[in-house]
């Protein structure tokens, strides 16, 4: 019998000692992204046979695991048969979601498709990858509207940049969050837990390794990014909210939060679209270096 228990922010040091000798390029694995979405995908964790087991749901409310932790081979075929058993007396859908990869290799060395199970891609949920000093320069013709839209918003406003510290730009950026809310909710569950967590990292953005910039105009944050290096070579870039009536301000603060916090890393990693079609033409329209895929395994 497996015991699940809720992610809470007392498990950081924990999860980080299973994921810290990983080199995900996917935004999954960071203790970040599992924290923001605790409450909307009802992350739990359980530790079997010395491995990070971590369950949660899709958007779609679906239940999986994740990749196990810090495991030793000798006992993924193990694992793997006792999470199968779960899923079974819990009726869950998917055996396991969010895989890159790497994973899915040593999945098949255990003849799991001879075993009636199929793994298929999960473009919906592939992340996009950029070269971190291509969106700082946005130079060259692919930019070129991303890059004027750039100059409109520095040419038309008085605006400050801010590092998100203090309590003063923390409340200034729970009142954005508050107003981008109100103008964006349209009754989805998904934005009301997004928010609630923006407001709970920011109060507690200290505990996290993350850095993040307020963009003020007129004395109101009309933008603010979140974000962290997983590692050497890439950063993650969890949170962007901006007003858009305010000209050019996305591509302002991608560009800005990009050259001041991670201009020392080769990779930005700007999550997926989920598949909705707006957000991805948004996405594309960066030209990213590759996409990440990530894989479902079910039966």
């Amino acid at each position: 019998m497996m015991n699940f228990k809720k992610i809470t922010l007392e498990d950081k040091d924990l999860f980080q000692k299973y994921i810290y000798p990983y080199k995900f390029l996917s935004c999954e694995y960071s203790f970040t992204t599992l924290y923001i979405w605790r409450d909307a995908c009802d992350v739990q964790y359980e530790i079997y046979k010395g491995a990070l087991i971590i369950k949660k749901k899709d958007f779609q409310g679906n239940y999986h695991f994740m990749q196990p932790l810090g495991y030793k081979m000798e006992n993924l075929k193990d694992i793997l048969e006792h999470l199968l058993k779960y899923k079974s007396e819990k009726g869950m859908k998917y055996i396991f979601k969010d895989l890159e990869e790497d994973f899915i290799e040593k999945i098949k060395a255990l003849g799991v498709e001879e075993q009636g199970m199929y793994i298929k891609e999960d473009r919906d949920n592939f992340d996009y990858l950029y070269e971190t000093e291509k969106l700082i320069k946005l130079s060259g013709k692919k930019f070129h509207g991303k890059k004027n839209h750039y100059n409109s918003f520095i040419k038309e406003y008085d605006y400050e940049v801010k590092e998100i510290s203090g309590e003063e730009v923390i409340h200034g950026v729970i009142r954005a969050a508050e107003k981008w809310y109100s103008e964006n909710n349209n009754n989805d569950k998904m934005i009301y837990y997004e928010t609630a967590a923006i407001k709970d990292i920011v109060q507690n953005i200290e505990q996290f390794n993350l850095k993040g910039i307020a963009v003020y105009v007129e004395d109101e944050v009309v933008a603010f990014s979140l974000g962290e290096k997983l590692n050497d070579k890439l950063a993650v870039i969890h949170v962007e909210k901006g007003d858009v009536n305010y000209k050019g301000v996305y591509s302002f603060i991608n560009k800005t939060f990009i050259d001041q916090c991670f201009s020392d890393v080769k990779i930005i990693n700007r999550e997926q679209d989920l598949g909705i079609e707006g957000l991805r033409k948004a996405k594309l329209s960066y030209n990213p270096l590759k996409l990440e895929k990530k894989f479902i395994i079910s039966c």
